[in-house]
């Protein structure tokens, strides 16, 4: 089967809390952190459940789909109900599965905080179990890659050791920790390379606590073989770099942020959509921020992904500030 776009990654159930949770400062004389706080011991009533499905790969499969592009979602799912409940939710969204089935599907418990952020519980299940046999032979214009570990991780090197497309790569902090020499079997093989901040000071073996200054990530990042590096930054916005120039994109002043779940999958699978129709970087850059920003005035990382028109509509209504310069 021919496809425009080859989601890899991890797919999971998500199941979204609404907590009344109390947040607490742990400090040491090196970092600050906050911490979700639950009495011990005790039965939590939860103001709201709601359900879902979710993963990288599946998060970025139905990003490309709503967008228009023929799209098919490669990775591990288990023998269960939860699996039955993902590729349903795939066939909905005209998504092909072109992987397989064993053991538990992935699960992903979301505890939503009183400060508009989260922290997720998750079991990887059979994401991390993908091996060569699993794989539905395909052909296709790009591959986007989101985080895979373990025994999927080698599958996927040998896999694109035999493809002849564009690949992104969208990493996790897991993978991003293991730095370029753990990882440069894969990295060697992107054409577009896509971290936040956080993964990006990991996988350059920096303290993110630090704050370390976007252009100077940048800077180390430029010394890797991808054509293409992208770091965002939360409400601080993004910084794309092409070879020629380096470009910063600025969030809309006004975002009533709901939920951040899956901003992060919304707005590398648009870049990438973007790359692939042959957008300017300012474009792309506006595209993928757009994308993401409905993302996240929404609960559930799937629910307010866009289709072109309505980004592009948006688009033309909106004043972006995105800079254009050197990297030196």
């Amino acid at each position: 089967m021919k496809y425009e776009f080859i989601c890899i990654g991890s797919a999971t159930v998500d199941q979204f809390a609404n907590t009344d949770s109390e947040l607490i400062k742990i400090q040491t004389r090196t970092t600050t952190e906050e911490l979700i706080a639950f009495p011990l011991g005790s039965k939590l009533l939860i103001s709201g459940l709601k359900i879902t499905t979710g993963g990288g790969g599946t998060n970025s499969a139905v990003a490309l789909a709503r967008l228009g592009f023929k799209t098919a979602f490669l990775g591990k799912l288990g023998e269960d109900a939860n699996a039955e409940f993902v590729m349903q939710a795939l066939s909905d969204e005209g998504i092909d599965f072109i992987g397989g089935r064993e053991g538990q599907t992935g699960v992903s418990m979301i505890l939503d905080s009183i400060a508009d952020d989260r922290t997720i519980l998750a079991f990887k299940g059979a994401n991390n179990s993908l091996t060569p046999q699993d794989i539905i032979s395909f052909e296709t214009q790009w591959i986007y890659l989101s985080s895979m570990l373990e025994q999927s991780f080698d599958t996927v090197v040998e896999l694109l050791q035999t493809q002849q497309c564009q690949v992104a790569f969208n990493p996790s902090n897991y993978q991003a920790e293991m730095g370029y020499e753990a990882l440069s079997a894969l990295i060697d093989q992107v054409d577009v390379l896509i971290m936040n901040k956080e993964e990006a000071s990991l996988f350059l073996g920096l303290r993110y606590e630090e704050e370390p200054e976007t252009r100077a990530l940048m800077q180390e990042m430029a010394k890797l073989p991808p054509s293409v590096f992208v770091i965002t930054d939360g409400a601080r916005g993004v910084t794309v770099y092409d070879r020629h120039y380096c470009y910063t994109g600025e969030p809309m002043d006004v975002i009533d942020v709901a939920e951040t779940t899956g901003a992060g999958d919304a707005f590398a699978s648009t870049f990438a959509a973007a790359q692939y129709i042959g957008l300017s970087p300012e474009q792309a850059i506006h595209m993928a921020m757009t994308n993401a920003e409905s993302v996240i005035q929404h609960s559930g990382a799937k629910e307010k992904l866009l289709g072109r028109q309505a980004i592009e509509d948006l688009m033309r209504k909106q004043d972006r500030k995105i800079s254009k310069t050197i990297l030196n």
